[in-house]
């Protein structure tokens, strides 16, 4: 016997049986037991909350026109090179930063959070992109909003790198006064379609 092996076997000896672990029930929430009913206006609203602000349209490429005039370089994954003017093939942070604004799909968002959840996909850009531009215009279908955070774990692939926003980027000091744009995106502007 070595002596690390020595060693432990008499802190194991010394510690004595590991207690019995008690049977409690666990009331932990299930994908899918909470309904789709009425998910697109609560997410509205918890975004919002946030201070993200929320736009619900038909016409998406309109809506962006809109949210963004004025804006000359708008970053855009590849998937959705029609909305913006750069499209994103592994920009420089010295590139992504000169953007005057990003516009990205998400993965899902979740209703009761009120979170956009980017997951690094054709759609969502990949994770540079939605963190260093200061102004980022990020489009969520209807049919992609979930009830919990449990359903939305169960739809994500686990593979991929996942971003969970929930508004702007901000933080506050230990005098509490807020900062916004420290981490990510100062302003976010959230398009729900469909």
């Amino acid at each position: 016997m070595s002596a690390k092996a020595e060693i432990l076997a008499r802190v194991r000896d010394a510690l004595g049986p590991a207690p019995a672990v008690p049977d409690i029930p666990r009331e932990y929430r299930l994908a899918g037991t909470l309904s789709r009913d009425g998910v697109v206006e609560e997410f509205c609203e918890r975004v919002a909350e946030y201070r993200a602000t929320v736009h619900r349209v038909t016409d998406v490429p309109a809506a962006v026109r809109e949210i963004l005039a004025g804006a000359e370089r708008i970053g855009v994954p590849a998937a959705l090179a029609d909305l913006g003017t750069v499209v994103d093939d592994n920009l420089s942070v010295a590139e992504l930063d000169s953007l005057d604004a990003i516009v990205t799909g998400s993965a899902l968002a979740i209703a009761e959070t009120g979170t956009i959840v980017l997951d690094s996909g054709p759609v969502s850009g990949r994770r540079a992109l939605t963190l260093v531009p200061d102004h980022h215009v990020c489009i969520v279908r209807a049919e992609d909003i979930v009830p919990s955070v449990p359903d939305a774990v169960a739809a994500l692939d686990p593979s991929r790198p996942i971003t969970l926003v929930s508004g702007p980027s901000a933080t506050s000091d230990i005098e509490l006064d807020r900062v916004e744009g420290v981490h990510g995106p100062r302003t976010l502007d959230v398009i729900v379609t469909g």
